[in-house]
């Protein structure tokens, strides 16, 4: 990293990529705190710092916190993976002891059409098994993936972006309203909702932290730096992204 403008660090294991086992749990906590942990004490030891560094947190730093607006300035909750999630902020904020000036990007769920998590949630939708999730009241933060890449890169560029944002779009959703636009835009039902207690059974923990947990982030910060959003709505999104290419 010796001479590099900028550091931006994505590391972690996939959330989703596989049942929360002690050892996979473990795995999770590792990848993202060891590493970070590794990465901001060789920055320290540098002799041309970076300008500014760049780390991957999540939404998932509130916790399942219903209705509740959820800015930038909002308590960190008590599950694991706002757990994880506070413990990696408190590692990726050491560079700026060192006067690296730091950004903290709690990340919604990142909509793609290739990759990540809108195919496996389209999956079901497609083969005309979709539904909603438990009640299908928890709140969804989400973020295209264009617009991910656009704000690390206003991050780069821009001394004044520093400390926690929310990378969300500005109209989080309800997994309900995610349903029907899915459903709508797919020209398929969404008659089979999938009962909460089914998808315990099935996922265990990873059920209600992944599926059924409510986050209503909003990018308070961004909006005050005048960061312009290419997608801020849900369904101008996935009509987007769901295009014939």
């Amino acid at each position: 990293m010796e001479g590099a403008d900028a550091v931006v660090n994505l590391n972690g294991a996939s959330i989703a990529g596989g049942r929360w086992t002690p050892a996979r749990k473990a795995l999770l906590r590792s990848s993202r705190i060891d590493s970070t942990r590794l990465m901001v004490s060789a920055l320290a030891k540098l002799q041309r710092k970076p300008r500014v560094f760049i780390a991957a947190s999540a939404v998932g730093y509130y916790g399942n916190r219903g209705d509740e607006i959820l800015t930038e300035s909002s308590s960190s909750g008590s599950d694991f993976l706002a757990s994880i999630a506070r413990d990696w902020e408190a590692e990726s904020a050491r560079p700026r002891a060192a006067g690296i000036r730091t950004v903290i990007l709690r990340l919604g769920v990142i909509l793609s059409a290739r990759e990540g998590a809108l195919p496996q949630m389209l999956r079901p939708f497609r083969f005309g098994v979709g539904g909603h999730l438990g009640d299908g009241r928890q709140w969804m933060s989400w973020i295209a993936l264009a617009d991910a890449i656009g704000i690390i890169s206003a991050a780069v560029a821009d001394e004044r972006y520093a400390g926690p944002l929310n990378v969300v779009a500005p109209n989080p959703v309800r997994n309900a309203e995610f349903t029907r636009v899915a459903a709508h835009l797919l020209h398929r039902p969404a008659i089979f909702p999938a009962p909460a207690f089914a998808l315990r059974l099935l996922l265990g923990e990873m059920a209600d932290a992944l599926l059924l947990s409510s986050e209503r982030a909003v990018p308070e910060r961004l909006l005050g730096l005048g960061y312009d959003f290419l997608f801020a709505d849900l369904e101008t999104t996935l009509v987007s992204l769901l295009r014939p290419r």
